[in-house]
């Protein structure tokens, strides 16, 4: 696959994930979105033989058009501060994120 120009789209959300959606839903002709400050809060719980109520599953925004690459911490209390989405028209170029070259919450390195 040749690429002859990528199109990107950056924006700060304000962790609001009705803006990250209509952004997800609406800007496929980007190839790539940069996004600052994304939502992330409880998504469902998953059963757990341990916890009756089940354990939360936390994350952020999914879309089948956009595949997602966040800096995830150990910590369960720090969530990301940006997030990439690449458009899966790019999966056969194969991305990855690449912590052992730079690894800081405000920073996702492809």
């Amino acid at each position: 696959m040749i690429v002859r120009k990528l199109r990107i789209f950056s924006q700060n959300v304000r962790k609001n994930s009705l803006i990250l959606n209509t952004i997800l839903e609406t800007q496929n002709h980007f190839d790539i979105i940069l996004i600052q400050e994304p939502p992330w809060s409880e998504i469902q719980k998953i059963p757990c033989s341990s916890n009756c109520d089940g354990e939360p599953l936390v994350g952020t925004c999914h879309h089948p058009n956009w595949t997602s690459f966040a800096r995830l911490s150990p910590s369960t209390d720090d969530s990301p501060r940006v997030i990439i989405y690449i458009n899966i028209r790019l999966s056969s170029l194969r991305f990855l994120l690449r912590k052992d070259i730079f690894d800081h919450r405000d920073v996702c390195l492809i």
